[in-house]
């Protein structure tokens, strides 16, 4: 079989996160890095210049030269750059959220099907490799009740066009749809300062009737990044920052002479590759682009998550 040939990328946004795709793009041998772009341009030309990688004050005097972009610019002018990028472009990678609000998201999720876009929306979770073993675990399991989700970072300065559930809680969200299925009810609260939401707690009822209980919070002195799975045959605990999980089944019941009765339990540590999430999703993306049969967050899920996170918002708020 002829070895394909390297797909041709540009790379729009470098803050921090653009930066980390700089990083991991730069190491694909299945990727030629061909411009990167930032309305910064003095930060654009040094990071090219570093990388060996061609900018341009001028966006559109470097998209006819890929067959793919990916978007790490700030949320509100996600919809801008798949607009422009359209022109020239089928592959588009965007970082989550794919916008800023759920009539954004609805007007991208058409706009992409209007013009037969492939968009993988960034939920770099999903290739946490925890996640993927988590699923494989739960798919054999006899039924799951229950998911609860748990992420907390204290406030980034970082972060200010977006609160809670847009910034944090979406990444679980996604989990929750990719783990449980499409949702038939959403209940929330929280607390919100200047309608900016710090701290929201959110149960998902599933059409399968399965539960997820979603917890974010910007203002907890502490980094969690936990989910517990309540299943009828084990419980399962994933921990998303150390890539560990444990499952803890009930082995037996005993009654001796008349006695208490006693419960035996086997805890059980599953192995977890230890590999990059960011550089699995992009070898995903690059597999996307060539039409092989990958599963990725698409438009669709991106508008899914978005109409979960305005639910959640709209009942914090009210």
């Amino acid at each position: 079989m002829a070895q394909r040939q390297p797909i041709k990328i540009g790379l729009i946004g470098l803050g921090k996160m653009g930066q980390n795709h700089l990083r991991v793009l730069s190491l694909l041998k299945s990727v030629e890095l061909a411009f990167v772009y930032d309305l910064n341009t003095k930060a654009a030309e040094q990071l090219g210049e570093t990388y060996g990688v061609q900018t341009h004050a001028d966006l559109e005097q470097l998209l006819p030269q890929v067959d793919a972009v990916v978007i790490c610019t700030p949320t509100v002018t996600h919809g801008d750059y798949i607009r422009i990028a359209a022109g020239y472009v089928k592959n588009i990678f965007v970082e989550k959220p794919m916008a800023d609000s759920l009539e954004e998201a609805k007007a991208l999720s058409d706009f992409a099907a209007e013009h037969n876009l492939k968009i993988q929306v960034g939920f770099i979770e999903r290739f946490n490799p925890a996640v993927q073993q988590l699923k494989s675990v739960l798919d054999k399991s006899a039924q799951v009740i229950s998911i609860d989700f748990t992420r907390t970072n204290k406030l980034s300065a970082r972060i200010t066009d977006v609160d809670v559930v847009t910034d944090l809680m979406i990444h679980d969200i996604d989990l929750a749809l990719y783990l449980n299925g499409p949702v038939r009810s959403v209940s929330a609260h929280g607390v919100a300062q200047d309608q900016m939401i710090d701290f929201a707690s959110a149960l998902l009822t599933h059409q399968n009737g399965r539960f997820s209980r979603i917890q974010a919070s910007r203002i907890t002195e502490k980094k969690i990044r936990t989910i517990q799975a309540t299943c009828v045959d084990m419980y399962v605990d994933c921990e998303l920052v150390r890539k560990e999980l444990l499952i803890n089944r009930q082995s037996e019941i005993q009654q001796q002479d008349g006695g208490p009765y006693t419960i035996s339990a086997i805890e059980q540590t599953i192995e977890v590759r230890q590999q990059e999430a960011l550089l699995t999703e992009l070898q995903t993306f690059v597999a996307f682009c060539h039409a092989q049969d990958v599963e990725v967050p698409t438009a669709a899920d991106g508008l899914h998550a978005a109409d979960i996170c305005d639910q959640i918002q709209k009942a914090v708020r009210q």
